[in-house]
């Protein structure tokens, strides 16, 4: 039996694991256990325990608690509470996702423990340094056994920084197996959709029209701790709330911003605004209901910009990079940054354009199922 030590963190980390997990149980459970840890980087029940129930994921085994802080202090606690559970545990892998901070303990503790980590969504790239993310995703990927990449691009940019195509198993960390796999978010879209079709009630709780809203989302701290880049995006949402209804579910991090000295009197418009719709943060399929029928989607989120491409809808970006370069060159996404004109722009571009392409990118739906077989080959 290979145990798998899996590391989670942030919400998307949450319903990434959803799909390994259910893939293990559904199909491997007689060759793969895994045990969960949950870091415990965001705290707020809306934020991540409410996922678990509604996907029906295990509970984790543990749970760090670490809560919020500077990364160097985040990342440390984390490292001390991931070795100590390693050292107990005893895995055959560790198991990571993405590039958060959570990402980034487990690869440093597993690495000295000579643990093997499997890094899912590995590959991606901004090429932008001053991102955290690009940070540890990079670290990450360069401490890693097996390298699962969500797309091509990823997965040349693998082979750029000098991993090795034409590696055969058994791999390690000085042999590292490298895989264009598709993207287990996919492999979600497919299993939940219908689901929180028949199940949420977002639409209804807020008098919204299908494909009559934007959705927009917003909590990069590059851009809600930038007085300027914040009063920018929010000037643009309050432009486009002039033509149509926009739906923001607001971060916990952009609610505080929006109720300092700097921003009050920018969130007093806010709040007499009736067409840009302040809500609470919503759960993984409240999230997939207002992505499935929103017309637009804004966002600074890595996520949210590729479910956008999943559901077909275009994406305006506020970022100047994005690790998810064919959403962008297939002409699906923009760039916008914080550059409030350009994102209005964008906007209006897009309100009545109704044809748009959306080429096959991230897989046929079973990323999670390859990435089980792929373990059991190498053990």
């Amino acid at each position: 039996m290979i145990k798998v030590f899996t590391v989670i963190g942030a919400r998307p980390q949450i319903i990434k694991a959803s799909a390994m997990s259910r893939a293990i149980a559904d199909n491997f459970s007689d060759s793969i256990t895994e045990i969960l840890v949950h870091t415990g980087q965001h705290y707020d029940e809306n934020m991540s325990q409410v996922f678990f129930n509604e996907m029906g994921i295990p509970a984790p085994d543990y749970n760090l608690a670490v809560g919020s802080g500077q990364h160097g202090a985040q990342t440390a606690k984390m490292i001390v509470g991931l070795e100590e559970l390693m050292l107990k545990e005893k895995p055959d892998y560790i198991n990571l996702y993405g590039d958060t901070n959570s990402t980034l303990a487990g690869a440093i503790a597993a690495s000295k423990l000579n643990v093997p980590i499997m890094h899912i969504e590995a590959g991606l790239r901004s090429f932008n340094r001053k991102m955290p993310e690009e940070i540890n995703r990079v670290t990450c990927d360069h401490l890693s056994t097996l390298l699962f990449s969500p797309t091509q691009t990823g997965y040349l940019n693998l082979i750029k920084e000098g991993f090795d195509a034409q590696a055969k198993p058994v791999f390690t960390p000085d042999n590292p197996g490298i895989f264009h796999c598709g993207d287990v978010m996919f492999d979600n879209s497919f299993y939940f959709g219908d689901r929180a079709a028949a199940k949420s009630t977002i639409l209804d709780n807020h008098q919204l029209t299908k494909n009559n809203y934007v959705l927009a989302t917003l909590h990069r701290d590059s851009n809600t701790d930038v007085p300027d880049r914040l009063q920018s995006i929010m000037e643009a949402f309050l432009h486009i709330a002039e033509h149509a209804e926009v739906v923001l579910p607001l971060h916990p991090r952009t609610l505080k911003k929006l109720h300092d000295d700097v921003h009050h009197k920018l969130y007093e418009r806010v709040k007499k605004t009736a067409q840009l719709k302040i809500i609470d943060p919503v759960s993984f399929f409240d999230m997939i209901q207002l992505e499935q029928n929103a017309k637009m989607v804004i966002t600074d989120s890595g996520g949210v910009q590729k479910e956008a491409f999943f559901f077909r809808k275009p994406c305006i970006i506020m970022r100047p990079q994005t690790e998810w370069v064919e959403i962008v060159q297939s002409g699906a996404a923009k760039l916008a940054d914080a550059d409030g004109e350009k994102i209005v722009s964008y906007y209006h571009q897009w309100a009545n354009q109704r044809e748009m392409e959306f080429p096959s990118i991230f897989g046929d739906g079973k990323a999670a199922r390859f990435i089980c077989e792929t373990l059991i080959k190498n053990t």
